[in-house]
């Protein structure tokens, strides 16, 4: 997994679920039979076609609108990620920026 080619979530703007959804599948490029729920974006992070390191950026608002499902986010990230080290890191930017592809 390269750290220095992270893949860039920005949540900037995002206020519910829908968004946050619809902004992983367009970071990811998630497949069209993506159903946009959280068991899905489950079952995509652990399939992923090539390791990713994830850079989430823009989440606090997210968080302060929705904390319920940012804590829930978090888990779905966090299983992810702990299942499959070798494929995904999912890493938060504390900052207002953050370079890399998107």
């Amino acid at each position: 997994m390269r750290l220095d080619d992270p893949v860039v979530l920005d949540l900037t703007g995002v206020e519910d679920k829908a968004a946050l959804m619809d902004r992983c599948a367009d970071a990811l490029g998630l497949p069209d039979w993506f159903g946009r729920n959280w068991d899905a974006l489950a079952d995509c992070l652990a399939d992923l076609p090539r390791p990713v390191a994830l850079v989430v950026t823009g989440w606090q608002g997210y968080a302060e609108a929705r904390p319920r499902e940012w804590r829930t986010a978090r888990e779905v990230f966090a299983t992810a990620a702990d299942e499959n080290p070798t494929r995904l890191s999912v890493l938060l930017s504390l900052g207002r920026g953050f370079g890399g592809s998107s």
